[in-house]
């Protein structure tokens, strides 16, 4: 885990979230725990999309209170609680499809996944490119229920 530098978690990020009344809504992923356990990598995530992506990056899930409790029910968390950082790229469904055979790749959007897969492409190609591995310089608080 030591030379783990990071987790690009891309479990769902294929469709749009139906609930999100906002800001651009095909153009758009919800973007949780970049700022967790390293301060160099909400950085560098913000500076690959503004470069290369221009997606809205929407942190309404990043809250560790936040009610669904997105930052540790996914594959990303285990990486986390063992001090990696992590970025879980998000699409917001935890609705009707969540987890059932209705999930189905017609409901996918697939000109916005491709955006998504790229933003998470130059975000590691940038990791990729440095010298240092991320720095480890937050503690991770986990909050009570």
């Amino acid at each position: 885990m030591e030379k783990t530098t990071v987790d690009l978690n891309i479990d769902m990020i294929g469709r749009s979230d139906s609930s999100r009344h906002y800001g651009d809504t095909l153009n758009y992923v919800y973007v949780v725990g970049d700022d967790k356990i390293s301060t160099d990598l909400k950085v560098i995530s913000e500076a690959a999309n503004k470069l290369y992506t221009k997606l809205e990056l929407d942190y309404k899930f990043n809250d560790p209170n936040d009610r669904n409790r997105i930052y540790f029910r996914s594959d990303h968390y285990n990486f986390a609680a063992k001090g990696v950082p992590i970025i879980f790229y998000y699409d917001g469904m935890l609705k009707a499809d969540y987890h059932k055979p209705t999930d189905t790749p017609d409901k996918i959007n697939y000109p916005l996944m491709a955006k998504r897969t790229q933003l998470v492409f130059y975000t590691a190609w940038e990791m990729a490119n440095r010298n240092d591995m991320l720095k480890r310089d937050i503690k991770l608080e986990i909050p009570k229920r």
